[in-house]
């Protein structure tokens, strides 16, 4: 097969910029990267919320939006717009030691720094002149700006025989996870204690650490939702030390 060479204008290329506005914004647990899910759907329990901002938060815009079970978030890795773009990256996947181009990896360090995520849309909350999508399986930071959402469709979105590269199947949970009796008990004080065990459980049972920092023995943390989730490893078993308040780190 041919290639036929196209020849854009240098004025077009040199001038043209494309602007966009977000239509909404999430409201995550994850309030930093490190801890965050590295793939949408890795953690059910990781759940968000999308509201829309005006002028886009009209309730038929997300008419029959319920009938779908999953929907599809185009984003902005917004922590990192003065970042540079990298031709080749160090996917987790492959342990931070293999380099790969950037657009054979998921990478958020890119020309253009949009995320694609594929989320279960659990509910489409309207009222008056809000307009709230609640999410699980999230792999959002907090205040994402949201450019669009689409349908998931099955039969044109899954393609069963698909090849994945250099990542053919999900991750599997590496580490066992326990609670020290200082965090059971905080997790006992807290309201959403029973939805943050399995939540909590989950995210470290994927083990977060970069392969270049995994070190056991050392104490890791992150913020998430309103505290520093500290925690230790030692071989395969992760301890959870403590749920420490924000406002005290």
């Amino acid at each position: 097969m041919s290639v036929v060479p196209v020849c854009y204008p240098e004025r077009t290329i040199r001038y043209m910029n494309i602007t966009f506005e977000p239509i909404g914004f999430i409201h995550s647990p994850f309030k930093e990267k490190f801890g965050i899910p590295r793939q949408p759907g890795l953690v059910p329990e990781a759940r968000a919320s999308l509201e829309l901002v005006p002028p886009y938060n009209r309730p038929e815009a997300v008419a029959e939006l319920e009938g779908y079970s999953h929907v599809w978030i185009q984003f902005v890795f917004h922590q990192i717009l003065h970042e540079q773009w990298r031709p080749r990256v160090r996917p987790p996947r492959l342990g931070g030691n293999r380099r790969v181009g950037v657009f054979a990896s998921r990478s958020p360090f890119r020309p253009n720094p949009i995320g694609l995520s594929v989320v279960a849309l659990e509910r489409v909350v309207v009222d008056g002149d809000r307009v709230v999508l609640e999410l699980s399986g999230v792999d959002l930071l907090d205040a994402t700006p949201v450019l669009d959402i689409k349908p998931y469709i099955a039969y044109v979105d899954s393609i069963p025989d698909a090849v994945s590269g250099f990542a053919p199947s999900a991750p599997d949970l590496r580490l066992e996870v326990g609670f020290s009796e200082l965090a059971e008990g905080q997790l006992e004080a807290r309201e959403d204690g029973a939805a943050l065990r399995p939540l909590i459980t989950r995210l470290l049972g994927l083990d977060p650490r970069p392969a270049y920092a995994a070190e056991d023995g050392r104490v890791y943390g992150f913020r998430l939702h309103d505290f520093d989730l500290r925690w230790q490893v030692d071989g395969d078993q992760v301890q959870v030390l403590e749920l420490r308040p924000a406002s005290s780190s």
